[in-house]
């Protein structure tokens, strides 16, 4: 076993217009985006899986676009987690999980299940939730990370939820959601939110190293000590975990570049 997980910086999506003539070279045709950007960054966040549904052939053909070793992460539809009930989601989330994200084979990271800022812990529901959750599709293993956006899943409750099923919880620096860091499952997913469109690198130097340290203790198995965890008292298995950060900000202008400083900074 290696010391150490694989460490990815990245970015959601990449059809944005700002990035043209400014992250993407001014002579690169559009279809050629995914291409160019794969080569610069080593994990990408697809925001329009969460709006609608892909053709197999659409993911076949991002699949091929990237070189080995990249990896897409999927937000997963609205459908699913925009209810009341999510016990009920089944159906829908079935509906996601077979319209041909496998075509990806291992280019398929983690899928996000995004809830709403207004979606309160209910511990039963959620739970219930989280059982609808299969290990695998079609034979290719799948990885799980939730982000919750209101403050009552502040509860050592939900963490050891995540915990029971292998799931992992976002880790997000944000102005106005909390940042939940208790590590969950065997990978950590961070989204950084606080990015400006002022500074080149999103973040300051300073601040692009202390997340750096931060990602490199998750991948040593370890547990970051200055960022706050919701049940400080329970045990983490040390072990190598993959890390996923992403650079994902307001304007995100600069946001290639932030990643790419950041991936340079672990290395």
């Amino acid at each position: 076993m290696s010391k150490s997980g694989t460490i990815r910086v990245g970015i959601g999506g990449w059809t944005f217009e700002p990035w043209r003539n400014h992250f993407f070279p001014s002579d690169l045709k559009q279809k050629d985006e995914l291409n160019y950007a794969s080569r610069q960054l080593k994990v990408i966040e697809v925001n329009g899986t969460y709006y609608s549904s892909q053709k197999p052939e659409t993911f076949a053909k991002w699949g091929a676009d990237v070189p080995d070793g990249f990896i897409f992460s999927l937000k997963a539809s609205r459908f699913v987690t925009n209810r009341k009930v999510l016990g009920e989601a089944g159906e829908s989330m079935q509906r996601f999980l077979t319209q041909g994200l496998t075509e990806l084979g291992d280019r398929l990271g983690p899928i996000l299940w995004q809830f709403a800022p207004t979606k309160k812990f209910e511990p039963d529901d959620f739970e219930a939730f989280l059982k609808l959750l299969p290990d695998k599709q079609d034979g290719l293993p799948l990885r799980h990370v939730v982000e919750v956006r209101h403050d009552s899943f502040k509860a050592p409750d939900f963490v050891a939820l995540l915990a029971k099923y292998g799931v992992a919880p976002v880790v997000a620096e944000h102005f106005d959601y909390p940042m939940i860091a208790d590590v969950t499952a065997d990978f950590v997913y961070a989204r950084l939110q606080k990015g400006s469109d002022e500074i080149r690198t999103c973040y300051p130097p300073k601040d692009l190293k202390a997340w750096a340290k931060r990602l490199e203790t998750w991948a040593e198995g370890k547990v970051p000590d200055d960022l706050p965890v919701i049940d400080a008292d329970r045990k983490v298995k040390a072990e190598p975990r993959d890390v996923f950060a992403f650079m994902i900000h307001e304007g995100k202008v600069n946001a290639p570049f932030g990643a790419i400083a950041l991936q340079e900074e672990v290395g």
